[in-house]
């Protein structure tokens, strides 16, 4: 595996309150992960300390392409940036380039060539101030992405929007994922499930889930399938209540739910029946665990 950042036993306390409890993870190159968990779980301390901007109690972490100064290799976005409402989206994005030491010239064209990339460059003239939520943010992600990081991390980059500006970033992330590694926090479970590859689930300051959207949807899928037909569910009831991998079934408005021993054998069993019988059978669903449920079972566990 090829990864971007291996963190290591990170410890982080305020006074007697341990909030992270020597978590460790790495984030594998060219993927987006996102890291939830309820408020309150040590989120942002996490990517506080990641970025520098909050030193650990102990533990440690390495960046794969950093030089003497990791933040180098690194892009940031608060969950809350501020921003200089006076100046126009070009002018503060020239600034940020020039903070880096990109020279003036270049910086110009980069800050052109991001605000295209993120959307917004019909808007590179007004003044941030009458910016709209999701602007804002797409130009919070252009800002921290201007020096060519390796790692972009956002700490929820969309929990304060509208319907239309959590599109609009999403839209962009989704975009900004085939060309680098992202890292982004989030409570709010539909927009990790809908764009990220991994995540990890922290939970009172302990990564207490980590994989792929794959791995944990199959360990976490429930022993369910669900089934239609055109006509009377009754006599399907009866005949399904017969086979050795059914252990439970009711109707419930027009579909069959079926609980089984094993989603494999059972499958199996209830298409070759299907097939034998010249059964109506209109549709065939095993259930498949969302993030929500997968949430639910491990902080309830």
């Amino acid at each position: 595996m090829d990864a971007v950042l291996n963190v290591s036993k990170l410890q982080k306390k305020f006074g007697n309150q341990e909030v992270l409890q020597k978590i460790s993870f790495s984030l594998e190159s060219g993927k987006c992960i996102a890291l939830i968990g309820p408020n309150g779980a040590g989120k942002t301390t996490t990517l506080r300390i990641l970025t520098g901007l909050m030193r650990q109690t102990s533990g440690e972490f390495h960046y794969k392409y950093a030089n003497a100064d990791f933040r180098s290799s690194i892009g940031y976005l608060p969950q809350h940036p501020v921003f200089y409402s006076w100046m126009t989206g070009k002018e503060y994005l020239v600034y940020c380039a020039q903070l880096t030491n990109i020279d003036k010239k270049k910086a110009i064209k980069k800050a052109d060539s991001l605000l295209k990339k993120v959307g917004i460059f019909e808007a590179k003239n007004k003044r941030i101030g009458t910016y709209s939520g999701g602007m804002k943010q797409r130009l919070g992600i252009a800002q921290a992405i201007i020096h060519q990081p390796k790692l972009l991390i956002l700490d929820e980059p969309v929990s304060a929007l509208d319907p239309i500006g959590r599109r609009e970033v999403l839209t962009l992330m989704e975009k900004l994922k085939q060309e680098m590694t992202i890292l982004f926090s989030t409570h709010i479970l539909s927009d990790a499930d809908e764009i990220s590859d991994e995540l990890l689930l922290l939970h009172k300051g302990v990564i207490v889930e980590s994989g792929s959207m794959n791995q944990l949807r199959r360990k976490y899928q429930t022993t369910a399938i669900e089934l239609t037909f055109d006509n009377n569910l009754e006599k399907y009831k009866e005949r399904l209540e017969q086979l050795t991998t059914v252990k439970d079934i009711s109707i419930k408005r027009d579909i069959i739910h079926i609980s089984v021993l094993n989603i494999d054998d059972a499958r199996k069993e209830i298409l070759n029946t299907a097939m034998k019988n010249n059964w109506s059978l209109t549709s065939f669903v095993i259930n498949r665990a969302s993030l929500e449920d997968m949430f639910m079972k491990v902080v309830q566990s």
